[in-house]
């Protein structure tokens, strides 16, 4: 990932040195079967990433090399669980149920909760409180290594109407790594507090579903809802989820996140990321951040080889996305491809830079730009649209859609493209230039659904999409001009 991820890389800002001796264990409850689950393979230690700048889009990280903080995904795969996972209660193999205790871990490495061996765990009404540091990060980050719950080889975990209290480096709140594990909680309070701390985390293919959980991290690199290596599913329903430590973003995919109906707001990061060819989907939920010198949400890929692919996709619907710092994009997309689509969404951006598709610390130089592919259905937008010289933008308005703002009004961008169909508008508020326009709605000389303001509007007249034109100069409703560039 990014490095929002874990406490590793999640969020590069600070890679997480912690090498601290764990206190003696003190455990609440019944320890189940055996107090170390047996293990595959030990996972390759990670290359950190480069971190994401907290300047302006393109600078280089800061001095710390903050990055946003989440989750990433690995196509190589490698072992999905921890050679050094042990748990002061562990189910292994059995089928246990828990109820109404408090289960504690306070050593180094140690989990208050391990579920491994195919096991099965029912808990109901219980408390659980993990202290001691990881002396690994990249195994806490990727394997769930010191978490508070971690379900791992093919076991499955059910955990209602409890609470989750984890105070340590690389203590993840709920952790699921491994094809054939899940997580389900319901009714759950968690609060992470430690570098590298997450809430929820699935790796190497396993499966959370969460439902009116109520998330808190506080340190940095501590994504509350995230995937890392080898990537996993999320279902969030409900809930509200808050986060405060640098480069500690909402959601950090490097897999298939989804939430619905919840309450997400960020201090410290980003509010959401994607690294890799991974999606988001959001249905009717507010997400907000307020980080200056960041951006609302990030799409990019680290050539970290913790997540495959170059294509991010991110929709909403419904709901509130908001960017309140006055710095930065609402969408920042960087050695990618950037698949957005918003339906119906009330958008809001401090800044008025509504997209910025440019060349960032990642990748290859010459080749690392950003690649937007924008559709707006049914939806209000206000901000410019901005792009660098290897970078593109594809803008589609729809179903009513309306654009206030300037598009690539520097005449920077690779290509810039925007399509209208006969219901949506663009209203001009500063000089601009399109590659191609499709879509204009001509009365006479006059395009209708475009709001020139006085202002210039260039286009390629060589472009296909403008052939049609014929190099002509057309008004604009409101005064200002369509002319070739």
């Amino acid at each position: 990932m990014e490095n929002h991820r874990s406490s590793r890389r999640l969020l590069v800002v600070a890679v997480i040195a912690v090498a601290f001796a764990g206190c003696s264990a003190a455990t609440a409850g019944t320890p189940s079967v055996s107090a170390t689950a047996s293990s595959s393979s030990t996972q390759p230690a990670g290359t950190s990433t480069p971190g994401a700048g907290n300047g302006q889009p393109g600078q280089p990280p800061d001095a710390a090399g903050g990055v946003p903080g989440g989750g990433s995904g690995d196509a190589s795969g490698g072992s999905a669980t921890s050679s050094s996972a042990t748990g002061a209660t562990t189910i292994g193999g059995t089928v246990q149920t828990l109820s109404g205790q408090t289960y504690t871990g306070s050593k180094a490495d140690e989990s208050a909760i391990l579920v491994t061996d195919s096991g099965t765990l029912t808990a109901t009404g219980i408390t659980v409180e993990k202290t001691g540091d990881t002396t690994s990060s990249d195994e806490s980050s990727f394997y769930g290594l010191n978490a508070g719950i971690l379900v791992q080889s093919a076991s499955t975990a059910t955990v209602t109407d409890s609470t989750i209290t984890t105070k340590a480096a690389g203590a993840n709140g709920a952790f699921a790594t491994g094809t054939g594990s899940s997580l389900t909680l319901k009714n759950v309070t968690i609060d992470a507090e430690g570098g590298g701390a997450h809430a929820i985390m699935a790796t190497q293919g396993a499966t959370i579903t969460a439902t009116d959980v109520n998330m808190n991290t506080t340190d940095a690199n501590s994504g509350a809802i995230a995937t890392d290596r080898g990537g996993g599913t999320i279902n969030v329903t409900g809930g509200t989820v808050t986060t405060s430590g640098q480069d500690s973003p909402g959601i950090y995919s490097t897999g298939n996140i989804a939430v619905t109906g919840a309450t997400i707001a960020v201090t410290g990061s980003e509010a959401a990321v994607i690294e890799g060819g991974n999606t988001i989907t959001l249905d009717d939920v507010s997400l907000t951040s307020s980080k200056a010198g960041k951006w609302g949400v990030m799409i990019y890929q680290s050539m970290s080889g913790d997540a495959s692919g170059t294509k991010g996709t991110f929709t909403m619907t419904g709901g509130t996305l908001s960017l309140t710092a006055s710095d930065g994009p609402l969408f920042y997309v960087t050695n990618s491809t950037g698949v957005i689509t918003l339906e119906g969404v009330d958008v809001s951006v401090g800044s008025g830079i509504l997209i910025s598709a440019v060349t960032g610390n990642w990748g290859t130089s010459g080749s690392n730009g950003g690649t937007v592919v924008f559709t707006a259905d049914g939806q209000k937008l206000a901000g410019d649209v901005t792009a660098d010289g290897i970078s593109s933008v594809e803008l589609t308005l729809q179903n009513g859609s309306s654009l206030t703002g300037a598009i690539d009004s520097a005449r920077t961008a690779k290509s810039m493209s925007l399509t209208l169909d006969a219901t949506s508008t663009w209203t001009v508020t500063a000089d601009s230039h399109l590659t191609s326009l499709s879509g204009a709605v001509i009365s006479g000389s006059t395009i209708t659904n475009i709001t020139g303001n006085g202002h210039t509007v260039t286009y390629d007249a060589t472009a296909f999409a403008n052939r049609a034109r014929g190099g002509k100069t057309y008004g604009l409703a409101g005064g200002g001009t369509l002319e070739p560039a």
